[in-house]
């Protein structure tokens, strides 16, 4: 989420984070920057009454009460039509309100769908009619941006869904910058398949094969496809095989698949390719810890905390402490949690004089030098959440199990455990939870003492003196909040894996195959109004509830909504040799201003001898009249322009969101 030509330290006082909130000032608010002293002062108890891990659980409880309500609101205020995204297209994410030093004023795919993701957990576990319409409108914007020809590539074959970041009003963002990034995709599809799940849930089956699963199967295409080639990592500045971006890849074609199914239908690739994308998850392990990039050669030691985040985004309570898919409770995940962590207690001095087994601040990599590097709040919750997550399955099972790979995570907590399975009737096993617990709110405790005296988040805090930096209320900070918080009080996202055999058997053998995938454009027409929970019929008796079905009439029409941009489908026939492309160049920056080296590549998957059509989707404001030729690129290098006059085309105005538009070379 930076441009790697910034360097250096920025910091921003409290004073400039607090416009949004001051009308929502909570009576906690005060707790936030006071620590043990606060506890004390409030709950009327002396201190020698209190433990300090009661008086970390009443500043953390303390903290989530006040910071939970704050963070909603100011995620839905970086979403378009919110305080802060004035200009942003509808269903858009802005990385950040912040527009210089850094500039933020971006919708990136990867962030979008985690923060998405986390509105979908909630809104799966509350109703809420608010979100609703945000997720729809999410949903549908993603399936425009899809179309979107951009730096990464073409929709065509695919490319060019690995393009990271976009101009906020849906327009593609053509800087330089690190690209393709292979994680949007599959983190994408993960956030619909959840909603899908729920509408499935609620009745409302055609609705997820029909509208969702169009734009999911374009996103399962692109990881099946993609998944083993290189690409940049989750912090755009690692070209390379990412942890990140395999585990999330996994999940999704195994989610995929299941949903395909309870849809239907199918997605071959799914169940061709999740396996060998688990086998090679397991090559990130190397017997101490998850190395968050393979196949580069940095320097880096590979800590890094894109491994909690990894592991928090593929929980899935009923895969228990499996170690494959590191679930947060494994031996491997916990192990990999104790070296990250440890990393940053010397390197930061706001963690000087906290031991082993208390939370610290915890930012990407020890290594990080943007902004100096320092520790951000979303990494440090997700140090929280891991363990919070892993409490959740440890009662679940009712025990705790201790393995030579994650015996040292355990000795920072009890220094007399030893390896063994401790039953939650043992005192070892109430030791190490109530430790655990402790140990996961002392993380929580630290974002709290160092956020904004108004509940403010930014993206980084410094690493001496704790003050806000970087890009001010970053959405995903915010959206951390609600996961951890929600963890913490035991509401866990909706399971993925499902007894599919590819979730955690890992292969014999590993082999990098890939399938080719098809792309079409998904509908992007308006959800029906009124799909609240449990309107789509009963369930019916012979059928479980993942296969529900809808039974209510067909929604009453209502008055569209004029398009703002339209996706174009440019079909030209031109005869062409093996080698040559065909390619669209015009007069305005989504064709390249005339600029060859810019313009929009068609594809020849529709190609035959009888029919020789090069075909290409690009989106285009409503109501734009444009000019353009089309030109052929030969193999080497040249260009061969079609003759005079220019095209000419009007981007029609009204509801529809797709046009096509038939040339034949002259």
């Amino acid at each position: 989420m930076m441009d790697l030509a910034q360097q250096g330290v920025l910091a921003v006082s409290s004073s400039s984070n607090t416009s949004f909130f001051e009308p929502i000032m909570h009576p906690f608010s005060s707790l936030l920057l006071l620590g043990t002293l606060a506890s004390q002062a409030v709950f009327g108890r002396p201190n020698s009454l209190l433990s300090e891990r009661d008086i970390i659980k009443r500043d953390v409880d303390s903290f989530f009460a006040t910071e939970v309500p704050i963070a909603l609101a100011q995620v839905k205020c970086n979403i378009a039509s919110g305080c802060n995204a004035g200009g942003v297209a509808s269903g858009l994410v802005l990385a950040s309100p912040s527009k210089s030093d850094p500039d933020y004023f971006y919708h990136w795919t990867r962030d979008a769908a985690l923060t998405f993701k986390a509105l979908v957990d909630r809104f799966v576990n509350e109703y809420d009619a608010d979100l609703q319409t945000l997720i729809q409108n999410y949903i549908t914007s993603q399936a425009k941006m899809q179309t979107i020809q951009n730096p990464s590539g073409s929709f065509y074959d695919g490319s060019g869904l690995g393009e990271p970041k976009f101009m906020a009003d849906g327009s593609q963002f053509t800087g330089n910058w690190g690209r393709p990034q292979r994680d949007g995709p599959p983190l994408r599809a993960l956030t619909m398949i959840t909603y899908s799940k729920w509408l499935i849930k609620n009745g409302y089956q055609s609705t997820a094969k029909d509208l969702v699963w169009p734009v999911i199967q374009n996103d399962l295409s692109y990881t099946a496809q993609y998944w083993n080639q290189t690409g940049f990592d989750l912090w755009e500045e690692v070209n390379g095989s990412s942890f990140f971006t395999i585990a999330a890849s996994h999940r999704a074609l195994v989610e995929g698949s299941n949903l395909a199914k309870t849809l239907g239908t199918s997605c071959s690739s799914c169940d061709n390719i999740a396996p060998q994308v688990l086998c090679f998850q397991q090559t990130f392990w190397n017997s101490k810890y998850a190395v968050a990039n393979i196949n580069v050669n940095n320097g880096r030691s590979g800590k890094d905390t894109n491994v909690f985040i990894s592991t928090n985004e593929g929980f899935d309570p009923a895969l228990g402490c499996d170690a494959a898919t590191f679930q947060p409770c494994s031996d491997r995940a916990l192990a990999s949690h104790k070296v990250v962590v440890d990393s940053f207690r010397s390197i930061y001095g706001i963690n000087s004089g906290i031991g082993k087994g208390q939370g610290v601040a915890v930012g990407r990599y020890p290594e990080d030098t943007y902004y100096n590097g320092n520790p951000w709040y979303m990494h440090t919750l997700a140090a929280a959440e891991q363990l919070y997550n892993s409490l959740y399955v440890w009662k679940s099972q009712g025990k705790i199990v201790v393995t030579s790979t994650s015996l040292p995570f355990f000795q920072d907590l009890s220094s007399s455990v030893s390896t063994g399975t401790y039953s939650s009737d043992t005192p070892t096993y109430k030791t190490l939870y109530d430790a655990t617990m402790a140990y996961a709110d002392s993380f929580v405790n630290n974002v709290a003492k160092y956020a904004g005296a108004n509940g403010a988040l930014a993206e980084q805090y410094d690493r001496n003196n704790g003050k806000p930096l970087s890009a001010r209320d970053l959405t995903w900070s915010y959206a951390a909040v609600l996961s951890a918080a929600a963890r913490r009080a035991g509401v866990v996202p909706l399971g993925w894996a499902d007894s599919n055999s590819a979730a955690t058997s890992v292969p014999g053998n590993c082999y990098p195959t890939s399938v080719i995938g098809a792309y079409t454009a998904a509908p992007t027409g308006s959800f029906p109004a009124g799909q609240t929970p449990g309107n789509g019929g009963p369930v019916p008796s012979t059928a479980p509830t993942s296969t529900r079905t809808t039974t209510t009439a067909a929604p009453t029409t209502t008055a569209c909504t004029p398009a703002t941009s339209v996706a174009v489908t440019f079909n030209e026939r031109k005869v062409t040799s093996f080698g040559q492309t065909v390619k669209i160049s015009g007069n305005i920056p989504a064709l390249g201003n005339w600029d060859t080296s810019k313009a929009v590549a068609l594809g020849a998957s529709q190609y035959t001898a009888n029919n020789p059509v090069w075909s290409g989707s690009i989106n285009l404001a409503a109501g734009q009249a444009v000019q353009y030729k089309y030109i052929v690129v030969n193999t080497d290098g040249s260009v061969t322009w079609e003759a005079d006059p220019n095209h000419t085309y009007t981007v029609p105005k009204g509801c529809a969101t797709q046009a096509t538009k038939n040339d034949t070379w002259q």
